[in-house]
């Protein structure tokens, strides 16, 4: 089996994909915009053949290092770069390849759309928050006067929070309008609720292989106001958010997929959406959850995802034993421009039987998930509060 591996080196811990797709056998191509000496060693140890571009944004670049490794070892039989900002260019270097193991130009507008979405979230009986797209102050009005303040505004296709905005009376709302972006914008009644992810991997049939949800903050909330984030992997997963997961990976038709869906759990009761504890469809992401949840997910599960996803993608099946202890693991985050109570040496003194990881952010992923990180796996929910207390309590 020939897989191309789009972007390997980014995030750093993506080599791990490539290590376990090498240990099932298979023959790993990456493309990366880096001299191969430059790779980690783990990478390099973990592919077959490298192909280097100038810009993994060059299409034309990318479909020469597709040619070139199709014309060296035959045809490609996966193409993925596990990353949403690639999902895109994937769909259509598969389209260009006749690669079928992977969203197309066809259908990749529904996982991409934000409205689009909304259509497959109805089909699984899942609510969904009422919108509106971003045409004219009139039209933006009415649809106001219908759902009230406030309302989030943001990209109908983009990655994360960027540039998404929340409109709390008429002179957000004005500002918004009078700097009016030149991409389709989406507006949305605000929802208050906790953002549950449904995670795992699911085979050629939609069947789920593996499953495991997070508890986040609104990401929104941590750039708008430069907050510190936390958020944590569950110990279990609750029975209704399995059940609506379920059925979004068979009304999306995902097939072969890593896969983090999101989720409202309503704080409040909302007509229309459901009551408090209900959840509401947010939108959904067919790649891992980003930065080091994947870690997370391995720490509170004892298991190895990106072999479970490996041994997908090689035998459509899960290898991995499942049937082990569970834990919550929790990320808290800290920033260099605050001022702590509680030194860096302090927290690791005190949660050195329970810390699994703590590095430094790179820049670029900084302004959400902050300057360093603490990851600490815990037995019980309260310890989990304890823990993100002591880490971000400010002087």
């Amino acid at each position: 089996m020939n897989f191309v591996f789009i972007s390997p080196h980014f995030p750093e811990a993506y080599w791990n994909f490539c290590d376990r797709l090498k240990k099932n056998g298979v023959n790993v191509l990456a493309i990366t915009d880096n001299n191969v000496e430059n790779l980690a060693p783990e990478l390099r140890n973990a592919i077959n053949d490298h192909y280097q571009v100038n810009s993994l944004e060059n299409y034309d670049e990318m479909v020469r290092a597709l040619g070139y490794f199709t014309w060296k070892y035959g045809k490609i039989d996966w193409l993925e770069s596990n990353n949403e900002y690639w999902l895109e260019q994937d769909a259509a270097l598969r389209t260009e390849f006749n690669i079928t193991t992977g969203y197309r130009n066809d259908k990749i507008g529904s996982i991409k759309s934000k409205e689009a979405m909304k259509k497959y979230y109805k089909l699984a009986g899942i609510p969904v928050a009422r919108h509106h797209m971003v045409s004219t102050e009139k039209a933006g009005k009415a649809f106001i006067k219908k759902v009230g303040y406030p309302v989030i505004v943001k990209p109908n296709i983009g990655v994360g929070a960027a540039d998404t905005y929340k409109l709390n009376n008429d002179e957000d709302f004005e500002a918004f309008y009078n700097n009016l972006p030149h991409v389709q914008y989406i507006m949305e009644e605000f929802i208050d609720g906790i953002i549950c992810t449904y995670d795992g991997v699911c085979d050629n049939e939609s069947n789920v292989l593996f499953e495991t949800s997070n508890v986040t903050p609104p990401i929104m909330d941590v750039v708008l106001d430069d907050t510190d984030v936390a958020y944590y992997t569950c110990k279990e997963l609750p029975e209704k958010l399995r059940e609506i997961g379920h059925k979004t990976i068979k009304a999306f038709g995902v097939k072969s997929r890593f896969f983090h869906l999101e989720f409202f759990r309503l704080n409040t009761a909302k007509e229309e959406l459901g009551e408090v504890g209900d959840y509401v469809a947010l939108e959904v992401n067919m790649r891992p959850a980003g930065g080091y949840t994947p870690d997370m997910i391995n720490f509170a599960n004892s298991v190895d995802c990106y072999q479970i996803w490996a041994d997908m993608v090689a035998f459509n099946q899960c290898n991995v034993d499942l049937n082990k202890q569970h834990f919550y693991c929790t990320y808290a985050g800290r920033k260099d421009n605050k001022n702590y109570v509680h030194t860096e040496d302090e927290i690791l003194e005190k949660y050195q039987s329970n810390l699994k990881m703590h590095v430094r952010m790179p820049d670029v992923f900084s302004l959400v998930m902050g300057n360093q990180m603490f990851v600490c796996n815990f037995d019980e929910y309260n310890e989990v509060e304890d823990f993100i207390r002591f880490v971000q309590e400010k002087a």
